[in-house]
C-alpha cells in the first residue's frame, strides 16, 4: 500500500506553521485518496481534536481552516475563539490569517462537508466549495482563494502540540548576579592576540526591521548603567540605517572603552537592487569603508569615491560577522532572501571570517519566554526556530543564540543583559579565531611591521562556555 503524503510545499508548510506555532501537523485525511465526499471527510477527521483544512485550487492558492474543537456531526454550531481562516499565495510573502466575527459561531457541526460558514468545503460531495464572504469571517474572495472555487486537492491535518517546555535546557545558563559580572569583567578586559589590534571589530548584518541597531543600543544601555538610543533604530519598513556606522562602547558614563567596536549596515532586502550591496559589503569585510559613509542604493562604493579608505591595516578589517535575524519572521524567509544570504556568506567564507547568528525578539516569539527569559534554553518553540535558521542558512547551531533587545524598558534587566552579554563573549572567542588564522589565512598582512603577535598575550577565560548539547 502507497503512502499518502502531503501536499503542500516545504515554503507553504514554512507559512502554515507561522499561523499554527510550535506543532506537528499529522495527515488525516487526502480527498484525492479517500474521496471528495463529506463521509469520507467524517470517517477519518471526526473526534480528532484540533485539526487544520488545506484546500487547493488551480490558481496556485492554498487556503482552509483550523478549529481547536473536535467534529462530531452534532448538527449544532460551534464556538470556537481560537478558529480561524487563512489562505497562502505565490505572489504574498506572509499567509493571510482571518479570525471569525465575534459573537458568532467558528462552523456548524454538520454531516456534510466541513462548513464555516463564509467557506463551505466539499459542496455537494464534489471538489468544490461555497464562498460567503461575512458569515463568520470577513475577507476579500480574490486575496483568499482568487474566485476559484474548484478544488484539485483538499486535506486535512491534525495539529498536535509539541510541548511547551523541554525538561532540560538545551544550554546551561546560570541566571545569577555573579554571571552577569563576571561576564562583563571578562568582555572589558578582551585583548587579541595581535598587539596592535585593541578592539575587535564585528559587522551587524542581517534583514531590515531584525534588529541590528537595537542590539548595539542594548549593549551599550548594558554597560552604560542605563536606557541609551545612540544607534537610531525604529520599524519601519525600509531601512533606517542608511549609512555605515561604527559604534564604541563605554564602561560607565564618560568611562573607558570596552575593546569592542559594533559595525551597523544598512538592512539586507532580497531585491537585488535594493537594500545593502554586496559588493559594499565585500569592501565593509576588508576595511575600506569610513565611518558614516552614505550608501548608495543605485551603485556599490567605488575606489576613487570619497568613503572609500584605501590604506587599511588588521585594524580596519572585519573581524567577526554577526547576522541578526528577527525569530518572529524565521517562517516567512523567501527564497530570495535564503538566496541572498548564501551569497553572502560564501563571500564572508571566501574571505575567512568567522560568523554568528543572533535571533531577536525571543520574548515576542513565544510567551513563555515572554513571561519569564529563563525559559529561553527550555523553550520548544525557540529551539525548534533555532533548528530551522541554522538548516536554512547554513550556519552551525553553535554559532545559533537567542537574545533579547531592549525595546520598550525604561529599567535595566538582568536576565537580558547575561543573554546580551554571553552572545558578546562568543563574537570575541570567534574574533580570536580570526587573529589566531592570520599569519595561515593572510600572509600578506603579516608582512606588514605593525602587525605582530604580543609575547604577552594571554587568552581570556570566558565565563562558562556555552554549552550546544541538543536534546
Amino acid at each position: 500500500m502507497s503512502v499518502v503524503t502531503s501536499g503542500l510545499s516545504k515554503d507553504q508548510q514554512k507559512k502554515l506553521h507561522s499561523l499554527l506555532g510550535h506543532v506537528k501537523l499529522h495527515l488525516l485525511y487526502k480527498a484525492s485518496i479517500h474521496g471528495f465526499t463529506a463521509a469520507a471527510f467524517h470517517a477519518h477527521c471526526d473526534r480528532q481534536g484540533p485539526t487544520v483544512i488545506t484546500a487547493y485550487n488551480a490558481t496556485g492558492f492554498v487556503f482552509g481552516a483550523y478549529t481547536s474543537k473536535d467534529y462530531t456531526q452534532c448538527q449544532e454550531g460551534i464556538s470556537d475563539e481560537q478558529a480561524f481562516l487563512y489562505s497562502i499565495s505565490a505572489g504574498e510573502d506572509k499567509p493571510l490569517r482571518v479570525g471569525g466575527i465575534s459573537g458568532q459561531c467558528a462552523f456548524t457541526d454538520v454531516s456534510t462537508g466541513p462548513n464555516y460558514g463564509a467557506l463551505v468545503f466539499l459542496h455537494e460531495d464534489k471538489p468544490h466549495l461555497l464562498s460567503n464572504p461575512g458569515t463568520g469571517f470577513v475577507f476579500q474572495a480574490a486575496a483568499m482563494h482568487g474566485e476559484d472555487l474548484a478544488l484539485t486537492e483538499f486535506e486535512v491535518y491534525r495539529v498536535e502540540g509539541l510541548g511547551d517546555l523541554l525538561a532540560k535546557p538545551w544550554r546551561n545558563i546560570q541566571w545569577t548576579a555573579e554571571r552577569r559580572q563576571q561576564s562583563m569583567k571578562v568582555i572589558r578586559s578582551y585583548q587579541s592576540c595581535i598587539k596592535t589590534v585593541h578592539q575587535a571589530r564585528v559587522l551587524l548584518v542581517g534583514p531590515v526591521g531584525a534588529g541590528k541597531s537595537s542590539f548595539f543600543n542594548s549593549i551599550n544601555s548594558a554597560f552604560r548603567g542605563n536606557m541609551t538610543s545612540q544607534a537610531i533604530a525604529g520599524t519601519a519598513g525600509k531601512s533606517v540605517t542608511t549609512q555605515f556606522r561604527t559604534y564604541t562602547i563605554k564602561a560607565g558614563k564618560g568611562g573607558e572603552a570596552v575593546p569592542l567596536v559594533l559595525c551597523d549596515t544598512m538592512g539586507l532586502e532580497e531585491n537585488a537592487d535594493a537594500g545593502l550591496d554586496i559588493e559594499d559589503l565585500v569592501n565593509i569585510y576588508k576595511g575600506h569603508v569610513k565611518d558614516r559613509y552614505q550608501f548608495s542604493p543605485s551603485a556599490p562604493l567605488l575606489e576613487s569615491a570619497p568613503g572609500y579608505k584605501k590604506h587599511v591595516t588588521l585594524n580596519d578589517r572585519i573581524h567577526c560577522v554577526v547576522y541578526v535575524m528577527d525569530t518572529c519572521k524565521v517562517s516567512l524567509l523567501t527564497q530570495k532572501m535564503l538566496d541572498k544570504f548564501a551569497a553572502i556568506r560564501k563571500k564572508t567564507n571566501q574571505l575567512g571570517i568567522p560568523q554568528i547568528l543572533l535571533m531577536t525578539k525571543v520574548d515576542e516569539a513565544c510567551p513563555l519566554v515572554a513571561e519569564d527569559l529563563k525559559n529561553v534554553y527550555r523553550s520548544v518553540y525557540i529551539q525548534r526556530k533555532a533548528r530551522e535558521l541554522s538548516e536554512s542558512l547554513g550556519i552551525p547551531l553553535s554559532c545559533v543564540l537567542p537574545v533579547k533587545n531592549y525595546s520598550e524598558e525604561l529599567e535595566l534587566d538582568q536576565d537580558t543583559d547575561i543573554l546580551l552579554f554571553t552572545a558578546v563573549e562568543q563574537m570575541l572567542n570567534y574574533a580570536d579565531s580570526f587573529f589566531e588564522n592570520q599569519d595561515i589565512e593572510d600572509p600578506e598582512a603579516t608582512d606588514q611591521l605593525e602587525l605582530y603577535r604580543s609575547n604577552s598575550y594571554q587568552h581570556p577565560v570566558l565565563a562558562e562556555r556555552t554549552e550546544h548539547n541538543v536534546v
